[in-house]
């Protein structure tokens, strides 16, 4: 099943929500019903691209006899003024499948270009560059699929398939080896134990509990340091918080294994693409 087959529900509620009970009244009324037309998906700067399986469906869907084809594939890189696909078919279809379909691959476009960025950073120091759950609803199988386009690797998806003990956990537990413990007794190894650690204290007891990852949280580079030290390789080391294009840097040489930026999808500009019909 690929990423349109997953994400058909969403982009039929997006269809739904831009055409209403009417559809496009604007074109039915200047276009005669017959009136076929071309055109491009044009890209107006550089970019990575991500959601065009995406686009091919929200154009079958708003109309019969509308079809597009891509001619820059997901991850690949484009430049500016450069086609990434071609739509044809009946004007109606083609006009009212347009701003559903230009806003998915420019959001989706978005989220990969500023991923494969950070990637192209951290590869050389062998860190991966992570996704997070600050989604928008309803749109994070799409917005991880973006990440995945542009060269980084999803965390979990939801609560459902990654266990990881937070703040509120070792609240909730009084304590971080409480929770870890429970965790273990309850779920055994079936997934991975990720505990996240805010503090020099917390990074003692996550390693001391046999954590497998150890989330720092909102830690300086300084501090990062010392936590990679007390580590000593017993875990997997993942940095979150904090974390932005301008300071990265002070971050990949610490000898950690991931960032997890959870900005590279609730705030990725979007990319600047749009339909030009052929005259």
């Amino acid at each position: 099943m690929d990423i349109a087959d997953k994400a058909e529900g969403i982009i039929r509620i997006a269809l739904a929500e831009d055409l209403g009970p009417e559809g496009d009244i604007t074109t039915s009324a200047v276009c005669k019903p017959d009136d076929v037309g071309k055109g491009q998906l044009v890209c107006g700067e550089p970019c990575t691209v991500a959601g065009q399986p995406v686009v091919a469906r929200v154009f079958a869907l708003a109309g019969p006899g509308a079809s597009y084809r891509q001619l820059v594939k997901d991850g690949d890189s484009a430049a500016a003024g450069q086609a990434l696909g071609e739509v044809e078919g009946p004007l109606l279809a083609v006009l009212s499948g347009e701003r559903t379909a230009l806003n998915f691959l420019c959001h989706l476009s978005g989220i990969a270009t500023l991923t494969a960025r950070l990637v192209v950073m951290a590869s050389p120091h062998g860190v991966k560059i992570m996704d997070t759950r600050k989604t928008m609803p309803g749109l994070r199988i799409l917005e991880k699929y973006a990440v995945s386009a542009g060269g980084g690797t999803n965390h979990r998806v939801g609560l459902y398939d990654g266990v990881i003990i937070k703040d509120n956990h070792i609240i909730a537990t009084g304590g971080l080896p409480v929770a870890v413990r429970r965790a273990r007794n309850s779920l055994g190894d079936r997934f991975p134990l990720e505990v996240e650690a805010s503090t020099l204290v917390e990074v003692r007891q996550a390693v001391d509990c046999g954590a497998d990852i150890i989330m720092l949280d909102n830690m300086e580079p300084g501090q990062v340091e010392q936590a990679v030290a007390i580590i000593g390789g017993r875990a997997n080391v993942e940095v979150s918080g904090g974390v932005n294009p301008d300071n990265i840097g002070s971050y990949l040489r610490l000898g950690i294994d991931f960032i997890s930026l959870g900005f590279i999808t609730h705030s990725a500009p979007s990319v600047d693409i749009s339909l030009r019909l052929a005259e």
